[in-house]
């Protein structure tokens, strides 16, 4: 593969290709990816950051797509269970890790909800045998006595706990770190992959760019353009009409729900398949989430949780916990926009957004653009082959197939290996095989020793990674490192003490950018 490409603004990009894409979310970036590996050229364009929008602010589940069986849609569950088995087997290992889910029978569950639990939770691994996964991989589910059910969540409300459904799912390290690394894919095999560009129009053939560091404009031809853009896919393709839903999640310290090992699913009252969900997460900090609201009107740069959702995710949570969580016990909170796609429902006239399939659309313009719309991070890399496919068919490209269902992202290694690497952990949890790299690099460009580059700062964040963040991955100024290279800046506390390390690693690393 060749030297990493990605940087920032349009200095040196090309100005003619095979396809553009443009957004560089999860399904832009799968995208890039999917299209340079059939060997097209490609360049990939954001007007802000590598997973600037919707796909930093997932649950960090790659979801077997149970809550879709659960809704009768079994064609985007069986789909989403695939995809998950391709990212935990074969693509991203070394991102992605098992983790148990437990569904607690409360006292507030009617016994008719715990046998659909129950039934449910072997539906989810019926799909994850047909999807193939291995159960070494993912493990059968199984019945928990209360007493097992509280050794793997101490937390739990205790009067009237008569057992649990343990099942299992895959849980992300990070979903941005996710968006990165397929980016770091892509532009190793080829593809020009540049942040700070925004397009100001777009046709089937041709694109309109402006470089927004230097206010430079840019055209490029193209052979076809694919508009991945996410909730903004309207603002770039008009024929596009998306009803976006805000989902909202909470983010408390990991001592508010001392000892808590699993994803608890606690039920909402009154609705008999959907639940909010408490998660762990590798940096000592639990997600609660999420909900699904209607987000009308304009869509911001970055979405903001309302206290309505805040105190409905707490009042549900509180009910499945020995101890009320309160809204001070709350350190930070994000929300994100699903771009789901308005479909009018002859039958039943106007759905709710929970109800409206989270199934991808590709649809091709009077213009030419492809667009992609809809679907979930879990699925991205199937939404990505069929935009290509779309475009490849719509140009007349001449394409080799689809690789990516086999193709490792970048330091991904079996399970095996990834034990057996002798790198501090955090790096070879966000970067496999490449941790390495990582560090080297980061010795090269400061002249720091490893224990320097290594202390773990808030949340165990490394100087070296923010150093590597800045010369491989287009990391441009703060926002970049702590919001999206890292994920510090999910709790505000926790990014303000990290601001001086972060603007540390742009002074000792932004003279040997590598572009």
């Amino acid at each position: 593969m060749n030297a990493t490409r990605i940087t920032p603004g349009l200095a040196g990009a090309p100005t003619k290709v095979d396809l553009v894409v443009v957004g560089l979310g999860i399904t832009g970036v799968g995208v890039a990816l999917d299209a340079v590996t059939r060997g097209l050229t490609v360049l990939a364009v954001d007007a802000h950051d590598l997973a600037f929008g919707t796909s930093r602010w997932s649950s960090k589940l790659v979801h077997g797509g149970l809550r879709y069986l659960a809704a009768g849609q079994v064609g985007v569950a069986h789909e989403s269970a695939v995809e998950r088995g391709i990212l935990m087997e074969v693509t991203a290992p070394h991102l992605t890790h098992a983790i148990p889910t437990l569904m607690p029978f409360s006292s507030n569950v009617p016994g008719h909800q715990a046998v659909a639990a129950r039934a449910a939770t072997w539906a989810g691994d019926l799909l994850r045998r047909g999807a193939r996964t291995s159960v070494r991989t993912l493990p059968r589910p199984r019945h928990l006595s209360p007493t097992e059910a509280l050794q793997l969540a101490p937390s739990l409300r205790r009067p009237g706990l008569r057992g649990a459904m343990l099942g299992w799912d895959g849980q992300l390290e990070d979903d941005a770190r996710l968006v990165t690394t397929v980016a770091r894919t892509a532009a190793a095999h080829g593809a020009h992959v540049r942040t700070r560009a925004r397009v100001l129009s777009a046709t089937g053939t041709s694109v309109e760019l402006r470089d927004e560091l230097t206010g430079a404009a840019h055209t490029v031809t193209a052979r076809t353009v694919v508009n991945a853009t996410g909730v903004w896919a309207g603002d770039l393709v008009d024929e596009v009409r998306l009803r976006p839903s805000r989902g909202t999640h909470l983010v408390l310290r990991e001592e508010t729900v001392p000892d808590l090992r699993v994803v608890v699913y606690a039920p909402i009252p009154g609705t008999f398949n959907r639940f909010v969900l408490v998660l762990p997460q590798p940096d000592g900090t639990v997600y609660v989430g999420l909900t699904d609201e209607p987000a009308e009107g304009p869509v911001p740069d970055v979405p903001q949780p309302t206290e309505p959702e805040i105190g409905f995710l707490l009042d549900v949570v509180s009910a499945a916990f020995e101890r009320p969580i309160h809204r001070t016990d709350v350190v930070g909170a994000f929300a994100g926009l699903r771009p789901l796609l308005d479909v009018p429902d002859a039958a039943h006239g106007a759905q709710s957004t929970a109800d409206i399939s989270r199934r991808h659309a590709v649809l091709t313009s009077r213009t030419g653009v492809v667009t992609v719309v809809g679907g979930k991070l879990t699925t991205y890399r199937r939404m990505a082959e069929d935009a290509v496919d779309a475009a490849v068919a719509h140009a007349g490209l001449d394409a080799g197939p689809c690789r990516t269902r086999t193709l490792p992202l970048a330091g991904a290694a079996d399970r095996v290996t990834l034990t057996g690497l002798e790198q501090p952990a955090r790096l070879v949890r966000r970067f496999g095989t490449d941790a390495g790299l990582v560090l080297n690099t980061a010795r090269e460009v400061t002249g720091l020793g490893e224990d320097e580059l290594l202390a773990p700062g808030v949340q165990g964040i490394t100087l070296a990674e923010l150093v590597f963040a800045v010369t491989h991955e287009a990391a441009a100024d703060v926002d970049d490192l702590l919001d999206r290279r890292t994920r510090v800046g999910l709790v505000p506390a926790d990014r303000s003490l990290a601001v001086p390390l972060a603007e540390r690693a742009l002074a000792l690393a932004a003279p040997a950018r590598r572009l």
